[in-house]
C-alpha cells in the first residue's frame, strides 16, 4: 500500500487537497469544485491503473465472517473499522477499470442533475433562493441599512457601547429583511465603522461587532442557509429513516417511527426563529458587557436629534408605548381564552371524518415489533395494541361517509351556538387600530386629542356591531355594510394618527420593512404558505419599498405605491373572507361583485409592480440589482452541479462508503455527532458554506439524520456551526468584505482578534443549543 494508507483513504486525501487546491488559486469556487473532481479522478485513476492504489477489503468468504453473521450481526454493520481483525483481500480502486467508473459517473451526474437541479421534488423551494437574493439586493439598494443605523446610533449612542449594540440590531434587522451577508457586512463597514473609530471605540470591536452581526442573515429567517440545508435535509432524513427502519425490520419509517419522517423548509425557519434571536442577543450582551468594563474603549456618544425638542411628560413613554400596548394585547389574548373571541365559522364538510387509527401500527413481524418496543416503550407498544383491540372488535376504521342535508344542517346549527361573540378577524383588526391610536397617542403627546378619540370610538363600535349585529350565519357583504359606517368613523381618527407615527424618525424608518418581515415570515411561520410563495411576496413588496424611497428621494409623490400595496391588500382580504368559486351551481351576487374587486385590484396591483419597476429601472436600481440576482443565484446552481460531481467521484472509488462506515464504527451517536460537528467548524477555516452544505453533508448526512436526534435540531445546529465559516480565519467572507472597505489604520490582525470573541460566542450559542434543545424545537411544536 502506498505510504502504509489504504487506497480509499488516500483517494479521500487526493479529493479534499485537490479541492483546497482548486479554491485557492484563485479560479471562482463553483467552477474550482467542478475543476477538482475532473482532477482527482483523473489523477486516482492513474494512480490505480498504476497499480499503486491497493484497498485492503473484508473477505466476505472467510469463516470469521460468516461466524459474525452467524452470531445474528447485520452485514452493513461489519467494517474494516468496528471488527479491525477480520481476514482481509486486496483489490484494486476500480476493479472493473477506471473506463466503466467514469462512464456511471456520466451517467449518475445526469441523472442526479434532472432529480436535484431540474426537474426533482426539491426545485421549487430552491426557487426560493432566487427571490430572496433579490429581496435582500433590492433593500439594500434601498438605502434601508443607512436609515436604520442612523436612527438606532441616536436611540441607543448615549448607553455604554450603544453604538456596537445599535450594530447588533440592525444586524439582526437586516438579517430578517435582506439576509445577505455581504451586503450588511459592507454596508455597515462603510456607514458604522468610521464613526465608532471617531467616537474612540476599539478597532477590534468596532470589527468584530460588525462582522458578526453581518452573519446573522446566516440563522435568523429567511435565511438562505436554512433554504438549501433544508432541502437537502428533508431528502437526507427521509433516506436515512427508510433505511434504518428496514435494518430494524420493518416495512417502512412510518411504520417505525409513527410518524412521517420528513422535515420542511418552513419547519426548520420556525426551528431557526429562537436560536437566531438569541445568539444576537449574545453578541448584544457581550457589546454591553465589555462596555462596561472597559469603558474608554466602548463610551457613551450623544448624537444631533437624539433627543425630542419638546420633552414628554414624566412616565409618558412608559404608558403610551409599553404599558398600554401591552394591556390592549393581554386584554385581547385573555378574551380569546374565555371564550368571547374565536372562530365564527359554520363551514362543515360534506362527509364525516374517517375513524382514528392506533397510534403505532400493530400488524408487523416479530423483529419489528422488538424494535418498535425498543424504540417507542412497552407503555406506548401496549396502548396502541389495547387501540386496535377496540377498533377490531369494533368492526374496524370507521370509515368516511356522506352526509345528508339535515346532518350537515344540524352540525351548522352546533357551530352557531359554540360561535364567539367577536370574530377573530375583526379582534385582530380592532386591535392593530387601537395599537395604531395608541402609539400616536405617544408619539405625539401635544397634539390635539379629539381626533385619537374620535377614533378609538369608531374601533369600539367596530366590536359593538359585531356582537351586536354581526352573527355566524351574517354574509360577508352584509358583514362588510354593517362595518363600513365603524370603520369610516376609526378612519377620522386613523388619519391624523398616521400623520403622527410618520413624522417620528424611528417608525418611520423601521416600520415599512418590518411589514414586511411579518407578512414573509409571518406567512410561513404561520402555515400560510410554503417559503417559494412568501419569497416571491417579499421581492414584490421590496420592490414597492425601494420604489416608494426612490420617488421620496427624487421629490416624488409614493402615493401609487401605496395604491398598489392597497390593491394587494384588498385582494387578499377578499379572497379570505369571500367564496371565490364562480363554478358553483349557485353563486351569491356579492360573491360576484368580491370577484370582480378581487380581479380589478389584482390588475392594479400588476400594473403598479410593473410600474414601479418602470421607476427602479430609470433610476438605476433594478438593472445592477437583477444583474446581481442573476451572479448569486447562478453561483449557488453551478455550486450545486459542481458539488454533484465532486460526490460521485467520492462514490465511484467507495470514499462516501467508507467515511460512513467509519462514522458508524462508534457505539454512541453522540459522538458521532460531536465528531461530525468539529469537522464542520475546522473546514470552516477553508470552506465556505456553500461547499461544505453540497459535498460534506451528503456525505456525512445518512449517518447523523439516520439516528434518533430531532431532525430540526440537527439541522439548526449545521446551520449555526456553518454560520461561523463566515467569521474563522483565513478565509472567512465576512472578514474579506470587512477588510475591503475598512480604513487603512484597521489592521488585519485586529480584524482577526475582533472576530475571536465572536466566534467564541457562536460555540457558546452552540454548546447552549445543545445543553437546551428545547430552543429549537418549542416553536414548531408550538405552531405544528
Amino acid at each position: 500500500m502506498l505510504f502504509g494508507l489504504d487506497g480509499i483513504e488516500i483517494g479521500i486525501i487526493i479529493v479534499f487537497l485537490t479541492l483546497f487546491a482548486g479554491i485557492l488559486s484563485g479560479f471562482p469556487v463553483a467552477f474550482a469544485i467542478s475543476g477538482s473532481a475532473v482532477i482527482s479522478f483523473a489523477i486516482i485513476a492513474a494512480l490505480d491503473s498504476s497499480g499503486l492504489l491497493i484497498h485492503a477489503a473484508v473477505d466476505q468468504n472467510s469463516p470469521e465472517y460468516a461466524a459474525l453473521i452467524a452470531e445474528g450481526v447485520r452485514p452493513d454493520a461489519i467494517s474494516v473499522f468496528r471488527y479491525p481483525d477480520l481476514p482481509r483481500y486486496e483489490d484494486a480502486l476500480f476493479p472493473q477499470g477506471w473506463e466503466v467508473a467514469l462512464d456511471r459517473n456520466v451517467g449518475f451526474l445526469v441523472n442526479r442533475m434532472n432529480e436535484r437541479v431540474l426537474a426533482g421534488q426539491s426545485i421549487e423551494t430552491l426557487l426560493a433562493v432566487l427571490m430572496f437574493v433579490m429581496m435582500g439586493i433590492i433593500l439594500e439598494r434601498s438605502r434601508i441599512a443607512e436609515e436604520l443605523l442612523t436612527t438606532m446610533a441616536k436611540v441607543f449612542g448615549p448607553l455604554p457601547g450603544g453604538l456596537a449594540v445599535s450594530i447588533v440590531l440592525v444586524g439582526a434587522f437586516l438579517a430578517a429583511s435582506t439576509g445577505i451577508v455581504g451586503a450588511t457586512v459592507v454596508t455597515m463597514g462603510l456607514l458604522a465603522l468610521p464613526t465608532m473609530l471617531k467616537n474612540g471605540y476599539s478597532p477590534e470591536l468596532s470589527t468584530g461587532v460588525i462582522a458578526a452581526s453581518g452573519t446573522l442573515g446566516q440563522i435568523i429567517p429567511p435565511s438562505i442557509v436554512i433554504v438549501l440545508l433544508g432541502t437537502l435535509a428533508g431528502d437526507l432524513y427521509s433516506a436515512a429513516q427508510e433505511d434504518r427502519a428496514r435494518l430494524a425490520g420493518c416495512s417502512d419509517a412510518l411504520t417505525y417511527l409513527g410518524e412521517p419522517a420528513v422535515v420542511s423548509v418552513g419547519t426548520l425557519f420556525q426551528a431557526a426563529l429562537l436560536p437566531g434571536i438569541l445568539l444576537a442577543v449574545l453578541y448584544a450582551a457581550y457589546a454591553f458587557g465589555f462596555a462596561l468594563i472597559n469603558p474608554s474603549k466602548a463610551p457613551a456618544v450623544q448624537f444631533e436629534g437624539g433627543k425630542d425638542k419638546q420633552a414628554a411628560p414624566g412616565g409618558h413613554a412608559f404608558t403610551w408605548f409599553l404599558a398600554v400596548p401591552v394591556a390592549l394585547i393581554g386584554f385581547t389574548i385573555g378574551l380569546g381564552q374565555v371564550g368571547l373571541v374565536g372562530n365564527q365559522s359554520v363551514i362543515v364538510d360534506s362527509f364525516t371524518d374517517a375513524g382514528q387509527t392506533a397510534s403505532l401500527r400493530t400488524n408487523v413481524t416479530a423483529e419489528c415489533q422488538a424494535s418498535m418496543i425498543e424504540l417507542h416503550g412497552e407503555e406506548a407498544w401496549a396502548a396502541a395494541v389495547a387501540q386496535q383491540t377496540a377498533i377490531d372488535e369494533a368492526g374496524g376504521v370507521e370509515q368516511a361517509r356522506a352526509l345528508s342535508e339535515e346532518e350537515r344542517a344540524a352540525l351548522v346549527l352546533d357551530r352557531v351556538a359554540a360561535a364567539a361573540p367577536i370574530g377573530t378577524g375583526i379582534a385582530i383588526t380592532a386591535l392593530l387600530l387601537g395599537l395604531m391610536l395608541v402609539i400616536a397617542r405617544g408619539v405625539a403627546p401635544y397634539a390635539d386629542r379629539t381626533p385619537l378619540i374620535i377614533g378609538a370610538v369608531g374601533v369600539g363600535l367596530l366590536l359593538a356591531v359585531d356582537v351586536l349585529i354581526i352573527g355566524p350565519l351574517t354574509t360577508p357583504g352584509a358583514t362588510t355594510l354593517i362595518i363600513a359606517i365603524p370603520l369610516i368613523i376609526a378612519y377620522i381618527g386613523l388619519r391624523p394618527a398616521a400623520a403622527y407615527l410618520a413624522s417620528n424618525e424611528i417608525l418611520r424608518v423601521v416600520f415599512p420593512p418590518l411589514v414586511l418581515i411579518v407578512a414573509v415570515l409571518g406567512s410561513i411561520l404561520g402555515g400560510i404558505t410554503n417559503p417559494t410563495p412568501a419569497a416571491a411576496l417579499g421581492a414584490g413588496g421590496a420592490i414597492l419599498l425601494a420604489t416608494y424611497r426612490k420617488l421620496q428621494e427624487q421629490g416624488r409623490s409614493g402615493r401609487m405605491v401605496l395604491l398598489t400595496s392597497g390593491a394587494i391588500i384588498l385582494m387578499l382580504i377578499i379572497g379570505v373572507n369571500f367564496d371565490m368559486r364562480l363554478g358553483q351551481e349557485v353563486v351569491l351576487f356579492e360573491n360576484r361583485v368580491a370577484y370582480a374587486v378581487a380581479f380589478a385590484c389584482f390588475l392594479f396591483s400588476m400594473f403598479g409592480l410593473i410600474w414601479s419597476c418602470g421607476v427602479l429601472l430609470s433610476g438605476g436600481v433594478l438593472t445592477p440589482a437583477v444583474r446581481e440576482t442573476a451572479k448569486v443565484t447562478s453561483m449557488v446552481f453551478t455550486i450545486l452541479i459542481g458539488s454533484q460531481l465532486l460526490n460521485l467521484v467520492l462514490i465511484s472509488f467507495g470514499g462516501e462508503h467508507y467515511i460512513q462506515q467509519f462514522l458508524r464504527s462508534f457505539d454512541s451517536e453522540l459522538q458521532v455527532f460531536l465528531l461530525v460537528m468539529l469537522v464542520l467548524f475546522v473546514l470552516g477555516f477553508v470552506l465556505d458554506f456553500l461547499e461544505i452544505i453540497y459535498i460534506v453533508i451528503p456525505i456525512v448526512g445518512p449517518v447523523i439524520y439516520g439516528g434518533t436526534f430531532d431532525p430540526k435540531w440537527v439541522t439548526i445546529m449545521i446551520a449555526v456551526n456553518l454560520q461561523t465559516s463566515f467569521l474563522t480565519p483565513p478565509f472567512g467572507f465576512a472578514l474579506f468584505y470587512l477588510r475591503g472597505v475598512a480604513p487603512k489604520s484597521i489592521t488585519t490582525g485586529q480584524i482577526y482578534r475582533g472576530v475571536m470573541p465572536f466566534i467564541g460566542i457562536q460555540v457558546a450559542g452552540l454548546l447552549l443549543l445543545w445543553l437546551f434543545p428545547g430552543v429549537v424545537t418549542i416553536v414548531p411544536n408550538l405552531l405544528n
